[in-house]
């Protein structure tokens, strides 16, 4: 008779399969990264010969239909023409990165300079973005979000990096494209507008705030992506009670990376003086009795079809916690958008020569 199995002591089965997990994640990821560098020396390799090739028409098409063929005879799928025209596209766009290679002692090398946690795919998509501050943000943000592809995909048609910088100043620009989006103060948090094209409303010819809660709930986790880093729903329609009466907050979000609650009330119209104070008394109340000492003070979002910068600047004082945004139903313009940050960043720039400042503004901003 076989010996009874022993009973497993505590948590020993779920730490040995996250020590097994963990290992095969770092194992893919170090493949992942070797593979990119991989089609980044192709690509080098292809850009060389076609420089020293035959200066004739066809001749770049001849040299990457044989070297596929032959490839794809010792090697498999993988090695279409198609895929060695998107390393050679990948190489003069990155060709400044340079990446370093460590040798060891086995001979094996260890590739720096692109991110382990973006794929193939991504970067492919990230080789089709002209510009380059563009381009770098979409890799660092996707990094760190670990956004999948379509994600990558979704957050770069709704125009996040020119809606980021419009709604930062003009000296975040650069910052943006070098940095990503850091999030270090509730002014952060805000775009210019918010997209919600997931929701589906647009095609509804009506719809009430209650309709528009509802869709953002139905699709939380595309809201949360909306609406950036750090972000934690904690309820709807949030109830408390003060001097005998009711009120509603529609959404109450936790951001964990400033620490702080964030509250968001949807209106469907124009911005009025009483949505702003309504917005204030709610974000005064968390503050003063729901917020812990440790943690700072509340941010109040205000989600509307239209707002006036010049009314909320006058019925808020300057300290005011309390932001206005506009949102849309589909995906913005991108010539559009980037016509909008040339504007605004000459603008900025007129302001800043009159005032004996120099705005640094990315100059590849508009492009």
């Amino acid at each position: 008779m076989a010996p009874q199995a022993a009973a497993l002591p505590g948590e020993l089965l779920g730490r040995v399969v996250t020590i097994l997990e963990d290992a095969r994640q770092r194992v893919a990821r170090t493949v992942n990264s070797e593979m990119v560098l991989a089609y980044w020396l192709i690509g080098r390799e292809i850009v060389q010969a076609l420089q020293g090739g035959q200066d004739r028409a066809g001749y770049g098409q001849s040299l990457l239909d044989g070297l596929a063929s032959e490839l794809t005879n010792r090697f498999g799928r993988g090695f279409s023409a198609t895929n060695l025209k998107n390393c050679r596209l990948f190489y003069q766009a990155y060709a400044e990165r340079q990446p370093e290679i460590r040798q060891t002692a086995s001979d094996e090398s260890s590739p720096t300079g692109f991110l382990a946690e973006l794929s193939w795919s991504h970067y492919v998509f990230l080789t089709g973005l002209r510009n380059a501050d563009e381009r770098r943000f979409y890799e660092i943000e996707a990094a760190r979000g670990t956004w999948t592809l379509a994600q990558m995909r979704r957050q770069f048609d709704s125009g996040l990096f020119e809606r980021l910088a419009l709604s930062r100043d003009p000296q975040a620009i650069g910052q943006l494209a070098a940095e990503g989006d850091l999030i270090q103060a509730p002014k952060d948090l805000i775009k210019t507008p918010y997209v919600l094209e997931f929701l589906g409303l647009e095609e509804r010819s009506s719809y009430s705030e209650s309709d528009l809660e509802a869709a953002i709930i139905n699709k939380i986790e595309h809201f949360l992506l909306e609406l950036g880093k750090g972000f934690l729903f904690e309820a709807r329609q949030k109830r408390f009670t003060f001097e005998e009466e009711h009120f509603f907050v529609d959404l109450v979000f936790y951001n964990r990376l400033l620490r702080c609650y964030v509250l968001i009330d949807l209106k469907l119209g124009k911005l009025t003086h009483q949505n702003l104070g309504q917005m204030q008394m709610y974000v005064n109340y968390f503050d003063r009795f729901v917020k812990r000492d440790d943690e700072h003070k509340t941010v109040g979002i205000i989600l509307c079809k239209k707002k006036n910068d010049a009314l909320v600047e006058i019925t808020l004082p300057q300290d005011a916690n309390v932001h206005a945004s506009e949102y849309q139903l589909y995906l913005p313009s991108k010539d559009e958008l980037q016509q909008r940050l040339q504007e605004w960043a000459a603008e900025s720039a007129v302001a800043g020569g009159q005032d004996g400042s120099q705005p640094a503004a990315s100059k590849k901003a508009g492009k």
